[in-house]
């Protein structure tokens, strides 16, 4: 009797790794209330983080609205969208999802007196397969660690950047202009349309990325994030010693950061 042959079981591909994510947020050495906020959504890859600015805690209101709303509005679509969501589809998404945050904001400040004037920045990013959506309103940054060097992927919507890039200042100027935290764009200052800058990043094994708020930069040069990013300490390490290293620095304003570090290559 002929016995029959089993199949072989079909090889199933590596489980990839997935990406570690790290938030912080402190309220500094000078302030009274920190108007930062921070999401973060390992499973579903997203990661939002807003600076607020207005009146007694209105700063407040609009960031932890910025959050809520972009978060839990872009995290629901991304759930509906799937695998198969593209990269372009996921980027119209988000600008939706900011549009609807910045009408909503705009109208909390327009019907509460306390909150008059009140806005946030902006930046928020979406890991989707290869590729990082990254969008920003603001001065609240986006940078990359890639094979050791450290790269700012977003451009200030601020006054003093304008100024840099139009060559009326230099980079030494820039440190000591009294036009600093002067920003041409937020959310929730106007009820019309806001600009969202949306950009994609093609992810590489072990690419490390930074959002952070003002807090953060203002204390610290790219050569004192790039010192502690290229170190070895646990990301979680790392995240703190950039929040410690700006309050040493005199800390004058809230600080935030997420740090998303890819997994390395499958051997």
């Amino acid at each position: 009797m002929t016995r029959a042959r089993r199949r072989p079981k079909p090889s199933r591909p590596p489980i990839r790794p997935a990406a570690v994510w790290c938030a912080l947020t402190d309220v500094g050495h000078v302030r009274d209330n920190n108007e930062d906020a921070v999401l973060v959504d390992p499973a579903r890859g997203l990661a939002v983080l807003a600076d607020g600015m207005g009146g007694y805690n209105a700063g407040e209101v609009a960031s932890a609205m910025a959050v809520e709303l972009v978060g839990g509005q872009l995290g629901q679509w991304l759930d509906r969208a799937g695998a198969a969501a593209r990269p372009e589809e996921i980027a119209s998404a988000m600008h939706t999802c900011v549009e609807q945050a910045n009408r909503a904001i705009f109208q909390a400040a327009c019907t509460n007196p306390g909150y008059a004037g009140m806005g946030t920045t902006l930046v928020a990013a979406a890991l989707h397969g290869q590729t990082l959506l990254i969008g920003h309103i603001g001065d609240s940054r986006a940078y990359r660690l890639r094979g050791g060097v450290l790269r700012q992927l977003t451009g200030d919507h601020s006054l003093l950047q304008e100024q840099l890039d139009m060559g009326l200042i230099t980079e030494e100027e820039a440190e000591f202009s009294p036009h600093r935290g002067l920003l041409t764009r937020a959310l929730g200052v106007d009820g019309d349309a806001v600009s969202l800058d949306v950009q994609a990043q093609t992810v590489e094994p072990g690419d490390l990325y930074l959002l952070c708020s003002d807090g953060l930069t203002d204390m610290l040069t790219s050569s004192d994030i790039a010192a502690v990013l290229t170190g070895t300490a646990p990301l979680a390490d790392q995240a703190q010693a950039l929040l410690d290293k700006a309050n040493a620095q005199g800390g004058y304003d809230n600080i935030s950061l997420i740090l998303c570090l890819m997994p390395g290559a499958i051997p």
